[in-house]
């Protein structure tokens, strides 16, 4: 037998290596996050007409008032004199920011900010004023009809001037965060953060000018983004006399939807979610129109409390009150926002169903009747702050000290009693509870610390707990996700297993997942799921199968793959100036072999970011596939001009040079890549082919580095084997071997193999038992095992 790799064919894995998309959403995040921007953009304004909130006013003047002085009314407000003395302080000097200087006036008639850098002055207008609830967000026009948030904030709180961006970045864990210029794409307010903002907004911009003309209704959400257009109701009300009280109003009540449909009509400002349409019409059902991110997302804690920018729905989502099907935002809150009950009374928040705590709440607080500890919203909504921004965790549920000890999440507990640690305060609820209330989080928790650091010793638990009935929805969410990173063929009966939860969020997670595993089964499973009720299944599920031949299936499942294709492509479409949609669209044309095309989407999501390390790294991808490979080095140097250690442009590079033969470049390609990510078991086994020639030992090494990590494939077992035989280290090499062929792997070259070392070794009887294995294993294609029927027949002699 030949040495089983050749030096061209070990870098054939070079498209194998495509980098995956990400489904996130957040405004004012750092470089390194690959994330959608936070839209949930409003029916277009052409389409459907809409008459403004000031047409409300004539017959609901006391609904107008409440409204329009609300922070959903002043979510957006234009700059004005009024504004500016009535809720901002002149600043108290320049504040310095990415080395420039910046300072904000106020003068009567006109806002502007100053910035000076080494090119001079400019000076920006303020044009517009976005939020008040913590901090005043200012946009200024630039050219081709952006809108952008500019560098200088108000803090309402702290009455002060910030850096827009600088407050925003994250300081935890062992990340890696940067304030972003002030003129990114993430704080074009066209596009990043116009629909919790404005109401019924087009963005209208065109890709081939690179311009915006953007239009919306008016600032701020008004009556008609939840109640849908008045034009009719209007018209029939005018109409009417006064006493005359029609069947139909022709307008959306929100009075006769369901928990669930107004749980979802306030979701989409008030999650951190990727959006799947172009519109969300009220009453709809929120998956329809949107993919939400959960724990699988360092912003959060392993046990699911804030610790970056989340806003509210996954966290609510954990609510047992929640899950119980019977709360609503509108229990606490009024259309406008508002709390219905708030300090000495909020805890009247929490009746009728938590009656009997209510009435005597001291004993169930242990805190005095008077104090901030006996409200029921401190121990179970305690607020955080982030990026200057107060959030109050709609999790709902008790302090967990323990958990803070374990992940370093907030508790309520230490939140007020900030002289006391948290060792402390789990004394404490653990003499008030009998009850471990705390140790089903701390256990769920630890298996997402666990599976976000790649660490699976607990894998069996983490796939039981995916069956559950009781599974906790956004937990076994989290871990659906965080299985994708998971090496272990174990996890796909129990992912395909979620492709049937309860959960549609579950459900497209696992449908996204199953991508990386395209058997029969589960092309079968994923056909099934093109037909689901909710879109965000029907999408996941067609991107997974973009690359399957539609000739060879039945016209049925042709039909519904086609739909669900077209309805993901739909997606991708509709938002034109997002790099993200361009990324993701390269990925659906790679994945079905169009690699031009691909080429195409990668270049223009560099367009909108630069400085985008996927789109670089799948583009050498598509470069290599058609033949353009000087092409494909030049986009990779430039992506390891961005990031020298980035692992994945220098994995891939290291493919290229060892296709092209250039090999010491190619080694010194592939350990960067390992000295980055010590779990690449591919930069592993490739250096073990590249140092072969001349370094056996080191070879061994590594072959030995590449099994370790992944266990379950059997070309590094069998190369490994290889290197053993040739290195004169011949019971390693059948003691390797037989490990494999006893497990039944569907390798031929480990039957092959072995039954070679032991016929050179005179084992005659021992090889002819391997062919035998070979033969009764069903697993290997008949043409293989015939194969090896042959090879049996002709040791029996003439």
């Amino acid at each position: 037998m030949t040495e089983p790799i050749a030096k061209t064919s070990c870098f054939t894995v070079f498209a194998a290596v495509l980098v995956s998309a990400g489904v996130v959403g957040a405004q004012f995040i750092g470089p390194q996050t690959a994330a959608r921007p936070h839209s949930t953009e409003a029916a277009p304004v052409g389409p459907i007409p809409y008459m403004g909130s000031s047409s409300c006013r004539e017959c609901h003047e006391g609904f107008y008032q409440k409204w329009a002085t609300s922070h959903h009314g002043l979510a957006m407000q234009p700059y004005t004199d009024e504004l500016a003395s009535k809720e901002l302080t002149p600043p108290t000097g320049e504040i310095e920011i990415l080395g420039a200087r910046y300072l904000v006036e106020i003068n009567k008639g006109e806002g502007w900010v100053l910035e000076r850098d080494p090119s001079g002055e400019k000076k920006y207008p303020i044009a517009h004023a976005m939020g008040g609830k913590n901090v005043y967000y200012f946009l200024t026009p630039l050219e081709r009809g952006r809108l952008q948030v500019l560098p200088l904030a108000f803090d309402v709180r702290h009455k002060r001037w910030i850096d827009t961006t600088g407050s925003a970045v994250r300081h935890f864990g062992d990340q890696r965060d940067e304030p972003l210029d002030w003129r990114d794409p993430a704080l074009t307010f066209n596009t990043s953060c116009h629909s919790c903002h404005v109401s019924q907004l087009s963005t209208n911009y065109d890709l081939e000018t690179d311009t915006y003309h953007t239009e919306w209704t008016e600032p701020g959400i008004n009556c008609e983004t939840c109640h849908g257009s008045a034009v009719e109701h209007v018209k029939l009300f005018r109409s009417l006399p006064k006493e005359e009280s029609p069947s139909d109003i022709r307008i959306l009540s929100t009075r006769k939807f369901s928990v669930e449909q107004m749980n979802a009509l306030c979701a989409p400002c008030h999650a951190k979610m990727a959006p799947l349409s172009s519109s969300f019409p009220p009453g709809s059902p929120f998956f329809d129109h949107f993919d939400l991110i959960t724990l699988e997302d360092d912003d959060f804690h392993p046990d699911g409390r804030d610790l970056g920018e989340n806003y509210t729905l996954t966290s609510w989502l954990m609510s047992p009150c929640v899950k119980s099907g019977e709360l609503s935002c509108m229990h606490c809150h009024t259309s406008s926002g508002r709390m219905r009950f708030t300090g000495s009374e909020s805890n009247n928040l929490c009746l009728p169903c938590h009656e009997e705590r209510v009435r005597n709440a001291t004993e169930h607080t242990h805190h005095p009747a008077d104090s901030p500890g006996n409200l029921c919203i401190s121990c179970h909504m305690p607020s955080t702050d982030f990026a200057r921004m107060r959030r109050s965790d709609h999790s709902m549920r008790p302090p967990m000290p323990s958990a803070s000890m374990a992940f370093g999440s907030p508790n309520a507990c230490n939140l007020c009693h900030s002289d006391k640690d948290a060792a402390w305060a789990d004394k404490l609820v653990r003499e008030w509870r009998t009850r471990d209330y705390q140790a089903p989080v701390l256990q769920l928790g630890h298996w997402i610390s666990a599976a976000r650091q790649d660490d699976w010793k607990q894998l069996p638990e983490m796939l039981a707990y995916l069956g559950n009935e009781d599974r906790d929805e956004i937990f076994a969410n989290s871990l659906v996700r965080l299985l994708r990173g998971c090496e272990d063929p174990r996890k796909w009966p129990a992912v395909l297993n979620a492709l049937q939860d309860r959960s549609p969020l579950i459900r497209g997670s696992a449908a996204e997942s199953l991508q990386g595993y395209l058997t029969q089964t589960s092309v079968r499973a994923l056909l099934d799921a093109t037909r689901d009720p909710v879109r965000l299944v029907r999408v996941r599920a067609a991107a997974s199968l973009a690359g399957i031949p539609e000739d060879r299936l039945q016209d049925s499942d042709r039909e519904s793959l086609s739909r669900a294709t077209k309805e993901y492509l739909d997606i991708l479409h509709a938002r034109s100036d997002d790099s993200l949609s361009h990324y993701n669209l390269g990925n659906h044309h790679a994945r079905k072999g169009e690699f031009e095309r691909a080429i195409e989407c990668y270049e223009t999501a560099l367009r909108f970011q630069p400085d985008s390390i996927p789109p670089m790294v799948n583009a050498s991808i598509a470069y290599n596939q058609i033949g353009a490979n000087d092409k494909a080095e030049a986009i990779l140097r430039r992506a390891l001009a961005e990031d020298p250690t980035n692992s994945a442009a220098n994995l891939n590079l290291g493919l290229l040079l060892g296709e092209l033969g250039r090999l010491s470049e190619a080694e010194r390609a592939f350990r960067a890549a390992f000295a980055s990510d010590p779990k690449s078991a591919v930069a592993a086994y490739n250096l073990a082919v590249l140092v072969s020639s001349d370094r056996p030992d080191e070879a061994i090494s590594w072959c030995e580095t590449a099994r370790t990590l992944a266990p379950d494939e059997p070309k590094y077992t069998v190369t490994l084997a290889f290197y053993f035989r040739r290195n004169g280290q011949i019971a390693q090499a059948i003691s390797t071997l037989r490990g494999a062929t006893a497990a039944s792997v569907p390798y031929p070259d480990a039957y092959t193999l072995l039954g070679q070392i032991l016929e050179e070794a005179g084992q005659h009887g021992e090889a002819a038992e391997v062919y035998r294995a070979a033969i009764a294993n069903d697993q290997l294609p008949s043409e293989v095992r015939s194969m090896f029927r042959v090879r049996l027949e002709s040791m029996k002699g003439p």
